[in-house]
Formats: structure tokens, sequence, C-alpha cells
């Protein structure tokens, strides 16, 4: 069986290292995947994807990659079970990352000055 997961999108938000109790490095992104078709209205839709990077990988990440920054992801879906608030149990579904592609850099918006 194949358990295997490869998108392109771009990074949401900044990248920030974390540590599990034990010491093990991991964070937490989310990606912009644009789908390769337009709905009905003529639009195409993006899709947020949650991923968690974990040892190196995640190192890695944090330190070359910005917010806006187009990655490729490799990695595979899993599954865990997280408690509410409210004590019901829910399904999450995340890409574990083993390996990231850094495509290219976000653009940098230009500052026009006007002068009068």
């Amino acid at each position: 069986m194949v358990n295997q997961v490869v998108m392109v999108g771009r990074l949401v938000s900044e990248p920030e290292i974390k540590e599990t109790e034990n010491g093990i490095k991991f964070t937490n992104l989310t990606i912009a995947v644009p789908r390769s078709y337009k709905n009905t209205q003529g639009e195409y839709e993006t899709d947020f994807i949650d991923c968690v990077l974990w040892k190196d990988v995640a190192e890695n990440t944090c330190e070359y990659c910005k917010k806006g920054d187009l990655l490729g992801v490799r990695g595979r879906v899993q599954m865990r079970t997280i408690e509410s608030k409210e004590g019901d149990s829910i399904r999450k579904m995340d890409i574990v990352a083993e390996r990231i592609t850094f495509l290219s850099k976000a653009k940098e918006k230009e500052h026009v000055v006007n002068e009068r």
C-alpha cells in the first residue's frame, strides 16, 4: 500500500520552531495550494493544507522560508484524534512532510514614494 503526497503551494504564515516535552523540534505549517480547475463561478479555489515537519526538516524550513514562499512538499497523510473543549473526539488529517523543496521566494512588495 502507498501513502504518499506531493504538492506545491505557498506558505501561509511565518514558520516557527517548537519543541516537544522530549526536546524534539517540529513546526506546523499551512500551505495554500490552488486547484487546477475552475469552480462554477469560473474562479480557481485554493485549499489550505496543514503540514507537520519534524527535526532537521522543521529547522531548515524555519531558517530559510518565509510567508509567501513557494514550496514543494513530499510526505504522507496521517490521521490523529484530538479532544475538543467539550470532550468530543475529533479526527484531524495532517500531511507529515518528509521533504521540503524551496522553489522560490515571495515577491518583495515594492514601496513607491510619490513626490509632489
